[in-house]
């Protein structure tokens, strides 16, 4: 017989499988302004800002699926040794790799605060096959005579880098301020697992309960807000695939942390 728990926990895997599929759209996007960002191709040390969102959706992927292993599904009693010491393996090279993107984010950032302003341009002049027009950030909209009067009417605009890549004044603002929410989400999602790192510990020793319930809170009231006023603006700027993911990881890590209170409760319990 099915019940509300199993309904549940039914629910709390396809969220889980749907933050999987979501890598498939980031990857396509990282690829997509490959040939702009990097027209003379990826270098060996390029790559982690070429393929900065791909390589966190991974890493992020396998962690939340790593501690949903370890705050819901095993018992205490069934991690070994060995298990305890591959999984704080895995998730250190995980967390490695999530602190490396954030510097690919960072990086990212300042790409886009590398301008050269192009003053009384006419867009259709540059529909030559050469340049192209970047609407959203990471996106890039080849110019054409059929769409270079819809892309923009004004006639100054700032191109990025040395790149073909250019965008009006205001397209650039947003671009940049998406930029920092990009930075700003990545450092704010650190903070977050750092936190639930520092739980789980507490809670295999059964210790500091009071710490244990100020960094549940501190996480849900605090860090889960911003993340969520982040996915909002995604949402208000129209880019839906950034808002359903960010929304996805909030609903993923709220299952975390009630893993981790569930815990906490059984653990009270049992003094």
């Amino acid at each position: 017989m099915l019940t509300r728990e199993t309904y549940f926990q039914y629910f709390k895997y396809s969220i889980y499988i749907l933050l999987t599929f979501n890598f498939y759209f980031f990857f396509i996007e990282d690829v997509a302004a490959l040939s702009i960002r990097f027209p003379d191709g990826v270098q060996l040390d390029q790559i982690i800002n070429a393929y900065a969102t791909s390589i966190d959706t991974v890493a992020w992927l396998i962690l939340v699926w790593i501690l949903e292993l370890e705050t819901y599904i095993l018992e205490e009693d069934q991690i070994t040794p060995v298990m305890e010491y591959t999984s704080l393996t895995i998730r250190a090279i995980c967390y490695g790799f999530i602190i490396y993107a954030f510097f690919g984010y960072c990086s990212a950032l300042l790409f886009y605060y590398d301008t050269n302003l192009l003053q009384e341009i006419d867009l259709c002049s540059l529909a030559n096959g050469e340049w192209t027009y970047s609407q959203m950030i990471g996106e890039y909209t080849p110019i054409s005579t059929e769409n270079c009067s819809f892309l923009s009417t004004s006639n100054e605009f700032l191109r990025f880098g040395s790149t073909s890549a250019i965008a009006d004044i205001s397209g650039a603002k947003d671009i940049i301020w998406l930029g920092w929410i990009d930075v700003i989400n990545s450092g704010v999602w650190i903070l977050v697992v750092l936190i639930i790192e520092l739980n789980i510990r507490l809670q295999e020793k059964n210790i500091k309960k009071n710490l244990s319930l100020k960094l549940s809170n501190f996480n849900q009231y605090i860090l889960y807000p911003i993340l969520f006023i982040n996915a909002f603006y995604w949402g208000l700027e129209g880019d839906f695939v950034d808002f359903w993911d960010a929304f996805l990881w909030l609903v993923a890590f709220i299952f975390i942390e009630l893993n981790i209170i569930q815990w906490r409760d059984e653990n009270t319990e049992q003094v």
